[in-house]
């Protein structure tokens, strides 16, 4: 990583210019299966339109995002682009395993957490692989905190401090990461890290979106502050302010109860009142922040690379945002593009 200025964002050496990330779940059978070909096509169609940062992690399909994406983009020029995947969990082959049970529609694979020394080297040498690649740009410590981990998370917590995140620090001394950090869904586990550990990034989901910011404030001050880069994973909070039509029925991964929904569609009827496109806000939004370097969106298809790299590029009206904080929908005090 480079030595950011306080207030700037941290990036990759020589780290190609892409606001818009391909985020490689999807790819990895997330929810349902995708063809092999679909999803080769989805990853060099997102390169050829300029995305330029390409997230996966061995979770997602238990190995088979990786594999996908490291295929897709075997023979384009390595300066191109810059990837980041996690450790944090090993795959193993599991006979039997129906993955549609961790989310992923995968058989016979499973993941289990190791967050110690070896494992965390393990799962990287064997990401290597998977991405026909000798280094990844970024590296995160993938799913540690409470929410992920309940009443062990004192102990999670201690083995990542203890062992995972200086294990990834001397990975990225020897070469094979840029850079390393947390990705987590949660801000507490953030705040417990950054003052005892340095990072150089932290990919946080759903938690700094268009429709809710008070459950990242704290940890996109000290991101600011500090020079931690930040990539926002899950801008539509999971499906919520996915679709043109209205609110989704999903929020966090699981069913949005009415209340959330009710909060959903009113976003719905000011982005229409002022000629604005939820999806495209909800994209946008996040890179006003001076923390956030990229938008992590989950693409399966060559349909939604189009549809993501539409929002990117569509016009948001001033009165979009003003509307949004008059109606107390979005924090006052964070930036607006």
């Amino acid at each position: 990583m480079s030595s950011p200025k306080a207030g700037q964002p941290a990036t990759p050496h020589d780290a190609p210019s892409s606001p818009l990330a391909f985020g490689g779940a999807p790819v990895g059978n997330l929810y349902s299966e995708v063809d092999e070909a679909e999803a080769l096509l989805a990853v060099r169609y997102a390169w050829e339109g300029g995305i330029r940062h390409f997230d996966t992690a061995p979770y997602y399909g238990f190995g088979l995002s990786e594999s996908r994406i490291g295929n897709a983009l075997s023979d384009v020029p390595r300066p191109s682009f810059t990837i980041s995947t996690k450790v944090g969990r090993v795959i193993e082959d599991a006979a039997g395993h129906r993955g549609h049970d961790d989310g992923f529609a995968v058989d016979g694979r499973a993941a289990r957490f190791d967050y110690t020394r070896s494992g965390v080297r393990r799962s990287l040498e064997t990401s290597l692989r998977r991405l026909r690649l000798d280094r990844v740009d970024v590296l995160f410590l993938h799913d540690i905190g409470a929410l992920t981990h309940g009443d062990s998370h004192p102990q999670v917590l201690a083995q990542a401090l203890d062992e995972a995140l200086p294990e990834m620090a001397r990975m990225r001394e020897e070469g094979l990461v840029g850079a390393i950090g947390l990705g987590v869904n949660e801000e507490a586990v953030c705040l417990e890290v950054m003052p005892r550990f340095p990072l150089d990034a932290i990919m946080l989901a759903g938690r700094y979106t268009l429709f809710e910011q008070d459950a990242s404030k704290a940890v996109m001050e000290r991101a600011a502050a500090t020079g931690v880069s930040v990539l926002v994973a899950a801008p539509y909070n999971s499906g919520l302010l996915g679709s043109d039509a209205g609110p989704g029925s999903t929020y966090n991964y699981a069913p949005a109860s009415a209340a959330v929904r009710s909060r959903a569609q009113r976003f719905y009827d000011i982005c229409r009142s002022t000629g604005a496109e939820v999806g495209a806000a909800a994209l946008q939004f996040p890179l006003a922040h001076p923390a956030v370097s990229a938008i992590v969106c989950g693409l399966r298809s060559t349909s939604e690379v189009d549809a993501a790299l539409r929002r990117q590029r569509a016009a948001v009206p001033p009165a979009t945002w003003a509307a949004l904080r008059d109606e107390g929908l979005i924090d006052p005090t964070v930036p607006t593009p």
